[in-house]
C-alpha cells in the first residue's frame, strides 16, 4: 500500500495558508520528487519547485535558508542567478519514519519582510519546523488509519469467508464486529453491532469444544465455540467463535453413523449365548478397563469391540484399529507410539502422530495381539499400567486417556507357554475377557445372520430376495462353518450372484462345497492319503497335512501361498501364522 503527501492535499493547503498568512511570502509544499503539491503565489500546482534552498535541504536532510540569494555560494552554478528576484529562501524537510517525504519551501520577494524575518530567524524556523512536524504526524495518523481500514476489511473478508459465526467485542462487551454467520446462527433479524452480549459457560463440552449461553437483546442460545484475546488494533478485545448446537449433533450423528455405528442391534441371533454377549456389553461398556476378545476368526471380534465403544460414554470419541498381523514388525512400533522429525531413517520429515495419541479420547482396538512381537510386548504393558506414551524419538511424555480393547484367534495361554507372549501383559490385558463360541456351536444364530445378510446384498444390488429355500435353510444349518460369519457372508454373496431375478434361494444357488458333505470328506480323506484313519474332532492334524500337501502341489512361494489360502477361505496372514503354528517347513 503507497501512501504519499498527495493523499492529505487538502489539509496541506490549510498549513501552506497559515504559514503564508503569517510570514508574508510565497509558500509551496512539495513531496519528496519536489512536485508542488499546494501552497501560495504564481507556480502551478503539478510544477518542479525550483530554488537552491530546496534541492540543498533534500541533500543534508536539514532546515536551509538563503539570506543573501545571488550572493550565497549556494547559487553559484544557478543559470537564473542574474535574472533572480527573490530576498530570501527557507527549505525546510517534511520527515516520517527519519524518511524524508517533501518540503515546505517559502520564498520572499520583498526586502521589508526579508529584514522583519532576519530580526527574529530563529522563532520563524522554529514554527516552520513545528508545521513540518504537525505534517509528518497528520501524515502517519492518516496511514494508520488507511492501514487500520485495509486491516478491517481483510478481517472482515477472513471472519465472512469463515463457516462459523463470529463475534468481536470490547472490554464492555461491547460488540464492534460480527460476520453474517453470526447473525444466521444466532437467528436474529437486527443488527448487533454497538450492542451488548453476554456469554456464560455451561462448563459442559461437546466434542471437546466448551459450550456456551450467549444472549443478545432478547435473543438466547447454547452454543459451541471458544472465546480468543484480541489485541491487534491496539484495543482491549476478544473473539467469540462459535457454532450451534445442532450442527455439531448432525456432524456427531453423521461420524458415529459412517464409522462406528455398531450397537448390540448389529450382533444378529437369537441364541442364548448371542443373548447374553449382548448384555454383558452392555453392562460392561462403561468400564474403563481392558477388554480380551477371543475366538476364532470370523465371529465377530470387532463388531463386539465397536459395540462396547458404541454403548460406553467414549462413542462420540475416536475408535481406532490397528491389525497386529498386517503390519511388519520393523513398522509396527511407529504405528502405534509415533515417532518425532529425524527419529530414523524414511521417517515422515514432519514426524507423525501414533495410534495411541489418535485414539486419545476414546478407544483403540489392538487385532490380533497374539502376534505382537516381544519386544513392543513390553511397551504396551507399560502404556497400560501408566497411561502414558512417548513418540519414537521424543523424550515428551503424553497423558492418555484411553481404553485398551485387545483381540486375537489364538490360544494366548499356549503362547506364553512357548515363550511367545508375556503372562503378566496376559493378565492386563484379560481384566474384562470376551470369549465367542464359533458359529458352529450356536446353530440358531445361522438363519438369522443368513436373512440380515439378504437385506445387505437387496440394498447394494439389484436383486430382491425374500425367501431361503427350506432344502437351502437346512443345508446352511448343517454345515460346519469353519470360517464363521465371514464364510457365511461370503456365501451368501455368492448365491446372490448366481441367483436369478426370483425371491428365493433355491439349491441351484448353494456352492458346491456345502453339498454332499459326507461324500466329500470321503474324497477329502482319499486325496489326501492318511496314513491312519482320523477322529473327526481332530481337526488340526487334518489341517496341518492339508497345508503341507499342498505346499507341495502350489508350491511355497508367495503366489503358491495365495492360491493355499484362497482354496482355504483364510487370509494370507492366518495361512503364515498357521504355517508357524504346525512349524511347517
Amino acid at each position: 500500500m503507497k501512501v504519499n503527501l498527495q493523499d492529505i492535499k487538502e489539509e496541506l493547503k490549510k498549513y501552506a495558508n497559515t504559514i503564508s498568512k503569517l510570514f508574508s511570502m510565497d509558500v509551496g509544499i512539495c513531496d519528496k520528487n519536489l512536485v508542488r503539491i499546494t501552497g501560495s503565489g504564481p507556480q502551478k500546482i503539478g510544477e518542479i519547485i525550483k530554488g537552491r534552498a530546496n534541492k540543498k535541504a533534500l541533500e543534508t536532510g536539514e532546515t536551509t535558508v538563503i539570506l543573501n540569494p545571488r550572493e550565497d555560494s549556494i547559487c553559484d552554478g544557478c543559470s537564473e542567478k542574474k535574472c533572480c528576484l527573490e530576498t530570501l529562501e527557507i527549505s525546510t524537510p517534511i520527515r516520517n519514519e527519519k524518511k524524508i517525504i517533501g518540503l515546505i519551501s517559502l520564498v520572499s520577494f520583498d526586502e521589508k519582510q526579508k529584514e522583519k524575518i532576519e530580526n527574529d530567524l530563529k522563532n520563524y524556523l522554529d514554527f516552520v519546523e513545528q508545521m513540518a512536524e504537525l505534517i509528518s504526524i497528520r501524515f502517519t495518523e492518516y496511514k494508520e488509519n488507511l492501514e487500520k481500514a485495509e486491516r478491517e476489511n481483510v478481517l472482515s473478508t477472513i471472519l465472512n469467508t469463515l463457516q462459523k459465526g463470529v463475534i468481536r467485542f470490547d472490554e464492555n462487551n461491547i460488540i464492534t464486529t460480527r460476520n453474517k454467520y453470526a447473525l444466521k446462527k444466532i437467528d436474529i433479524d437486527s443488527e448487533i453491532i454497538g450492542k451488548k452480549v453476554k456469554i456464560e459457560s455451561l462448563e459442559d463440552f461437546l466434542m471437546k469444544e466448551e459450550i456456551f449461553k450467549l444472549k443478545i437483546d432478547y435473543k438466547e442460545v447454547e452454543v459451541v465455540g471458544k472465546i480468543l484475546p484480541f489485541e491487534s488494533f491496539g484495543r482491549n478485545e476478544k473473539l467469540f467463535i462459535f457454532d450451534d448446537m445442532n450442527k455439531v449433533n448432525s456432524n456427531i450423528r453423521e461420524l458415529v453413523e459412517t464409522s462406528n455405528s455398531v450397537s448390540t442391534k448389529n450382533i444378529i441371533g437369537e441364541s442364548h449365548f448371542t443373548r447374553e454377549l449382548k448384555e454383558r456389553i452392555k453392562r460392561v461398556s462403561l468400564s474403563k478397563s481392558t477388554v480380551l476378545i477371543t475366538g476364532e476368526s470370523g465371529t465377530g471380534k470387532e463388531l463386539v469391540a465397536r459395540a462396547l465403544h458404541f454403548h460406553s460414554d467414549r462413542r462420540n470419541a475416536p475408535f481406532i484399529v490397528i491389525n497386529c498381523a498386517a503390519i511388519p514388525d520393523s513398522l509396527l512400533e511407529s504405528e502405534l507410539f509415533g515417532y518425532v522429525k529425524g527419529a530414523f531413517t524414511g521417517a515422515d520429515k514432519n514426524g507423525r502422530m501414533g495410534k495411541f495419541e489418535l485414539s486419545n479420547g476414546g478407544v483403540i482396538f489392538l487385532d490380533e495381539i497374539g502376534d505382537m512381537p516381544l519386544y513392543l510386548q513390553a511397551k504396551l504393558l507399560r502404556v497400560i499400567q501408566e497411561r502414558k506414551v512417548t513418540r519414537i524419538g521424543s523424550n515428551r511424555v503424553i497423558d492418555l486417556d484411553i481404553r485398551i480393547i485387545s483381540a486375537t484367534n489364538v490360544d494366548l495361554e499356549k503362547r506364553i507357554e512357548e515363550k511367545k507372549f508375556r503372562s503378566d501383559l496376559y493378565y492386563r490385558l484379560k481384566v474384562i475377557p470376551f470369549e465367542l463360541i464359533p458359529l458352529r456351536h450356536r446353530k440358531e444364530d445361522i438363519l438369522p445372520i443368513a436373512y440380515k445378510l439378504i437385506k445387505k446384498y437387496n440394498k447394494i444390488t439389484d436383486k430382491y430376495i425374500q425367501n431361503i429355500d427350506e432344502k437351502v435353510e437346512n443345508i446352511l444349518l448343517d454345515y460346519n462353518w469353519p470360517g464363521n460369519i465371514r464364510e457365511l457372508e461370503n456365501t451368501i454373496e455368492f448365491m446372490f450372484s448366481i441367483s436369478n431375478n426370483g425371491e428365493t434361494l433355491d439349491v441351484s444357488t448353494v456352492p458346491e462345497k456345502l453339498l454332499n458333505i459326507d461324500e466329500k470328506v470321503k474324497v477329502n480323506e482319499k486325496t489326501f492319503d492318511f496314513e491312519k484313519n482320523y477322529k473327526l474332532d481332530d481337526f488340526e492334524e487334518i489341517e496341518k497335512n492339508y497345508i503341507k500337501k499342498a505346499l507341495k502341489i502350489y508350491g511355497s512361494d508367495t503366489d503358491g501361498k495365495k492360491e493355499i489360502s484362497k482354496k482355504m477361505s483364510i487370509g494370507l496372514t492366518t495361512l503364515y501364522r498357521k504355517i508357524q503354528k504346525y512349524e511347517i517347513v
